[in-house]
């Protein structure tokens, strides 16, 4: 059975990896930008629509007068926060962006709250990318726009296939197009401007209605800013990645940090300006960018489809973001016990496959709720992902003063500027985006980060339950038992581990074996200290172990119990001891006995094994 999963895994994955592969399968600076920075490279697709939307019903044709100007202060911003991230990598190696800052620097809350404002950010960016790539397909072919939530659930499949096979095969699938895209629309620009420079393109006339509705015209501004900010998403995902990139894993991470800020600028401004330049009006039917491509090349074109294709691609690899960075972060705070641990498992290649399938799964139920449509979505997105920007540099800022070391204040300072500017930007979104869904993102926070805790607090729970204070205690708890054949899986000498023992010692087998999967040699040793330390005497004793740092337990105990029922002489059977914990709680019952389930649903299909489970109550 292990062999024949193996064999259907590799041939929908590739072939399984080793431990030892893990390094080979990170990011150098090549690769590293078309799977980190693909997100807002892709803004220059819908930000700049999104601030026409805004400014164009209430100023009409006078709208880009100041569409140029807010383009501008978006890339600013932008600068700014590449440049104070460029410091959280260098202080935060290991990863983890704003969660593990604010976490580490500013408690507890403040770590979930922004590890809760990007998950849902990274969840936003996987339904809002695929949803604006559906769009660019159906404005080139307009009869099959009825089609389109469909079309964005058949892109993130492919995004989620692309990653479960991988880190380097995702990065070869997706790094190529992102870079024919950024050709193209530099091709683009460059046509563009000789075109309008020319003479021989004259912007149309359009009829607007204009919105007599009393707003300001500074009201106006701040609502299309707010709008456009959905540009500066992604950039978090760098420096929450870092571990991702081959060493020196900071001077790769920056080095993609950098060339992201350099491709958003050029093709961020250099497509507004074009827009400006030939006063592309937005509308249901077509994007921008197609709008656009149509006035430069003529509505049928073949560069028409290559810009069209290309932004489908761009658009599709944004959510490869959110597939590289949202699957580490849950990792991460699964191993601090705030997700279920089960996230932390790598799967056969080496990724976080749990957490991509999650990704996958609630990203597609976004596209079927909003129907496809990029623009109800979009108003949920840049709340969250400001919040986490807020956290990340104040956390920064008391990173400085506590810890100090060579320029500290000139650091402080670098990041206060960026807490006082993402705060302010924070504040615009959230006042000019609450009635639109702003709200939305806001409150899906807050239910996050109770969720979190209550898992918190049950891990801790069940920690404390089974704790057992010496290995007196432990011995006091083994009772006399007749000599038996058994293999009892072992974790730690705890109480569910004990009582399973002294159920395996009474059912009359004439060896024991203790098995244990361990992530080091260190762990291992140590495991086997207690294990000596059992007076065990009416049956014989083995301890074996297995190490991995990566690879899935269940899957690693699955081999080795094959692997005895292999050596077992005829008519003679195997039997596999559990014990798992049994909680009163449904809630709380999808937390735990993940590897037994497995392994029972595997082994029960052997006629020479059995498998007891011994329950434990917490």
């Amino acid at each position: 059975m292990y062999k024949q999963r193996n064999k259907v895994l590799s041939l929908l994955l590739g072939k399984r990896l080793e431990d030892s592969q893990l390094s080979s399968e990170k990011f150098n600076t090549l690769w590293g930008i078309p799977v980190f920075a693909s997100d807002a490279i892709s803004s220059v697709s819908y930000a700049g629509e999104e601030i026409l939307l805004v400014l164009v019903p209430v100023l009409g044709m006078a709208s880009f007068k100041f569409f140029l100007p807010v383009v501008g202060a978006i890339i600013a911003l932008l600068a700014i926060l590449v440049f104070c991230y460029r410091q959280t990598i260098d202080a935060y190696p290991q990863g983890g962006g704003a969660y593990i800052v604010a976490n580490e620097n500013l408690g507890e809350k403040y770590g979930l709250v922004a590890g809760a404002a990007l998950i849902i950010g990274y969840i936003l960016t996987v339904a809002v990318s695929s949803c604006a790539g559906a769009a660019a397909i159906t404005s080139a072919f307009p009869e099959i726009s009825k089609y389109k939530a469909l079309i964005a659930i058949a892109l993130i499949v492919l995004l989620a296939w692309g990653n479960l096979r991988g880190l380097r095969e995702s990065a070869v699938l997706f790094g190529l197009p992102t870079y024919v895209f950024i050709l193209t629309m530099i091709v683009t620009i460059v046509v563009g401007i000789v075109r309008f420079s020319s003479g021989s393109y004259t912007p149309q006339e359009h009829e607007i209605a204009v919105s007599n509705a009393g707003d300001t015209l500074i009201f106006v501004i701040l609502r299309a800013f707010a709008s456009g900010c959905t540009a500066l998403t992604g950039v978090e995902a760098v420096s929450n990645g870092v571990p991702n990139f081959k060493d020196p894993a900071t001077v790769n991470a920056k080095r993609v940090l950098y060339a992201m800020a350099g491709f958003v600028a050029l093709v961020f401004f250099g497509v507004s300006a074009l827009v400006n330049m030939y006063q592309i009006i937005p509308n249901d039917q077509e994007t921008t960018i197609s709008l656009l491509a149509v006035a430069i090349y003529g509505k049928g074109s073949i560069m028409y489809y290559v810009v069209q294709v290309m932004t489908v691609v761009i658009l599709s690899l944004a959510a490869n973001t959110a597939f590289a960075g949202l699957p580490l972060l849950m990792a991460i705070m699964a191993k601090d016990g705030y997700l279920p641990r089960a996230l932390v498992t790598r799967g056969f290649r080496l990724n976080y496959s749990n957490g991509i399938l999650i990704l996958l799964v609630i990203s597609s139920l976004l596209v079927i709720m909003f129907n496809g449509s990029q623009h109800h979505l979009l108003p949920l997105y840049a709340s969250g992902v400001f919040i986490s920007f807020l956290l990340s540099q104040l956390g920064m800022v008391l990173h400085w003063v506590r810890n100090k070391g060579p320029k500290w204040q000139l650091k402080a300072f670098i990041n206060g500027f960026g807490t006082v500017i993402t705060a302010a930007t924070l504040v615009i979104i959230i006042i000019m985006k609450f009635t639109s869904g702003a709200w939305v993102t806001l409150l899906m926070i807050v239910l996050l980060v109770v969720m979190m805790l209550k898992i918190s607090s049950h891990y801790k729970s069940v920690a404390s339950d089974l704790r057992i204070e010496n290995m007196e205690k432990a011995n006091s708890l083994i009772h006399d038992a007749i000599p038996g054949k058994v293999i009892v899986p072992i974790q730690d000498v705890h109480r569910s581990f004990i009582k399973t023992l002294n159920c395996a010692l009474s059912c009359g087998f004439d060896e024991l074996e203790l098995y244990s999967v361990c992530d080091s040699e260190a762990k291992a040793q140590k495991l086997k200290e207690k294990v000596d330390q059992l007076r065990i005497y009416s049956v014989p004793v083995t301890f074996k172990y297995d190490v991995t740092e990566l690879r899935n337990t269940n899957e690693v105990l699955l081999h080795h119990i094959e692997e005895e029922v292999n050596k077992l002489p005829p008519h003679q059977y195997l039997t596999v001891m559990m014990g798992v914990l049994v909680t009163e709680k449904t809630a709380y019952r999808s937390l735990h006995n993940r590897t037994t389930q497995r392994l029972m649903s595997k082994l029960q299909k052997y006629r020479n094994v059995s498998v007891f489970t011994v329950p434990y109550i917490i």
